[in-house]
Formats: C-alpha cells, sequence, structure tokens
C-alpha cells in the first residue's frame, strides 16, 4: 500500500509545494546565467531512508557538502540489493526546513522513477542540484543555513501502473 501513495504523493507536492518538494524544469541557459552569492554558505546534508517492505541497503556517500545559492552541487547516494532476486524501487523525497524547499532545485536524480536493482548489484545514484540566488532575498531563510535533503525508498512492483488522478 506505501507504493501506491507515491504517485498521489508526488502530485499533492507538486501541486501544492508543500512537503519541502524541490524545483524542477530550470533551462541550462538559466542556470549558466547564475551568478553564485558566495558570502553565503550553506551546509546541505543527506538522509536515506528504505521502506521495511524494501529489501535494500541506501546510503548517502556523503554525509554533507556546502554550498552557495546559485551555483551546483553534485552529491551521491549509493543502493545495493543483498538479495538473490532483482528488486525495483522507487523512491520519494522531501527537504528541510520546508519552506526551502522552493529554492532546492534538482536537476537530476533517481526520485520517482522505478529503479532496479539486480542481484547483489550495487549502483551509484547521483543528485545534481542547486539554490536558486533568490534564496538570500527571502526573509524567511535569513537565519536558515542547514538544508537537509532526505529520501525514502520503497518497493515497487513490476509492471504495476498507478494513475495519476487527473492525468490519463
Amino acid at each position: 500500500m506505501s507504493y501506491a501513495a507515491v504517485p498521489l504523493y508526488r502530485l499533492y507536492c507538486q501541486t501544492t509545494g508543500l512537503g519541502g518538494t524541490t524545483g524542477t524544469g530550470h533551462s541550462s541557459e538559466q542556470i549558466e546565467r547564475m551568478e553564485p552569492v558566495r558570502e553565503r554558505v550553506i551546509r546541505v546534508t543527506f538522509n536515506a531512508d528504505v521502506h521495511s517492505s524494501l529489501q535494500w541497503n541506501f546510503r548517502p556517500q556523503q554525509s554533507e557538502i556546502y554550498v552557495v545559492p546559485g551555483e551546483t552541487a553534485l552529491a551521491f547516494y549509493k543502493a545495493k540489493n543483498p538479495t538473490d532476486k532483482p528488486i525495483i524501487g522507487i523512491s520519494t523525497y522531501n527537504v528541510i526546513p520546508f519552506e526551502a524547499g522552493q529554492y532546492f532545485n534538482k536537476i537530476q536524480c533517481f526520485c520517482f522513477e522505478e529503479q532496479r536493482l539486480n542481484p547483489q548489484e550495487e549502483v551509484d545514484m547521483p543528485v545534481f542540484f542547486y539554490i536558486d540566488p533568490e534564496f538570500v532575498e527571502d526573509p524567511k531563510m535569513a537565519k536558515v543555513d542547514l538544508i537537509t535533503l532526505s529520501y525514502t525508498f520503497f518497493e515497487a512492483k513490476e509492471g504495476q501502473k498507478l494513475p495519476l488522478p487527473g492525468y490519463q
């Protein structure tokens, strides 16, 4: 049942901006024109969880990195299927504090896409992101110097397609 909630969670968060969801869909031109705000350093920490139904090992490869708004960054997670059968997983994510999610932009990541790991297979999963320079202009972000990116993986059932409400 938890897997069935993934598309609904994605739709809800992307529609409302709640749950610490991040921004996406920025053009490469816009990213190239960004001006880094070097006087504002932000510590980004990484968290990884696995639902009890999924028999994977999943962890961030770094506990934290330091970034400045307007500059791209790359982080990695590692996932391993220690079983003797292929398993498909799908992840959700959030950003804490939730209000910072609107400024945390992922250029590339593995969330909301099925990931199939064969028996004993181990993979690196990149997250390419940036914090929008507008972060420094928001008075609500004035005291925010720590952002946590958290992923949770759930087991997906092969061939199971879940329709998104209103999208057929």
